[in-house]
């Protein structure tokens, strides 16, 4: 990645993140591999965390890589979901191994922050490719939704290798999901609402996977 590359900047246009190496630290730019020579030249603007200030991108996704959390996460896009873009800047905040989109290959990226240049993410045609892939990776398919006979979240045990998938906005997960789905589980709701925002109710649920199964001692 290269300090002028184009499309949208992760903090628009405010000056946030740092300037150049020589400004900031007074001393020499570093030579490692891993660091960006017009990043140090000119700054670094991005949204990326401290430890990663300077580096490229490939370098920041191998890092990530050696990371990542066994844990994936599905949302269907049938009608162009504008919460897309919230689910992969969650999912690359927590290390996720891969958003897979379902249905409609485009998605607004605005949500994501730019976040989507360091995520995995996989798109399947269908619900029944999603299936077959999570079938061959063994992994468990928790559709997430508040309809009659789920299982609350907050009591729910949800596998280590688990596949969270999450319907559109309106409707929920769709009929095909649910069914193909092990378990179905829904978020505790105490007001008036019938349902919370797709985006929210993705983070609410890759949190409980957290906390349930990450080690919180390699968090940033």
């Amino acid at each position: 990645m290269s300090a002028d590359e184009p499309g949208p900047t992760e903090w628009a246009e405010h000056p946030n993140g740092v300037g150049p190496w020589l400004t900031e630290y007074g001393t020499p730019p570093p030579t490692d591999p891993r660091y960006d020579a017009e990043l140090l030249e000119l700054g670094d603007r991005r949204n990326v965390v401290d430890a990663y200030r300077y580096w490229t991108r490939d370098a920041i996704v191998a890092d990530i890589d050696t990371r990542r959390h066994s844990l994936h996460v599905a949302i269907e896009n049938f009608g162009h979901d504008s919460n897309i873009g919230t689910v992969v800047r969650t999912a690359n905040a927590f290390a996720a191994e891969a958003v897979h989109i379902v249905g409609r290959r485009r998605w607004n990226r605005r949500g994501a922050m730019v976040t989507d240049r360091y995520q995995r993410i996989i798109h399947h045609p269908d619900v029944a490719a999603l299936l077959e892939f999570a079938a061959a990776s063994n992994l468990v398919v928790v559709a997430v939704d508040n309809t009659p006979g789920s299982v609350p979240i907050e009591t729910a045990e949800l596998p280590r290798a688990c596949l969270l998938l999450f319907g559109q906005e309106g409707p929920g997960v769709s009929n095909d999901a649910r069914d193909g789905a092990e378990m179905t589980v829904s978020i505790a709701q105490f007001g008036s609402t019938r349902s919370i925002n797709a985006g929210v109710a993705a983070g609410i649920a890759m949190h409980a996977w957290i906390r349930r199964h990450a080690d919180l001692g390699t968090a940033w």
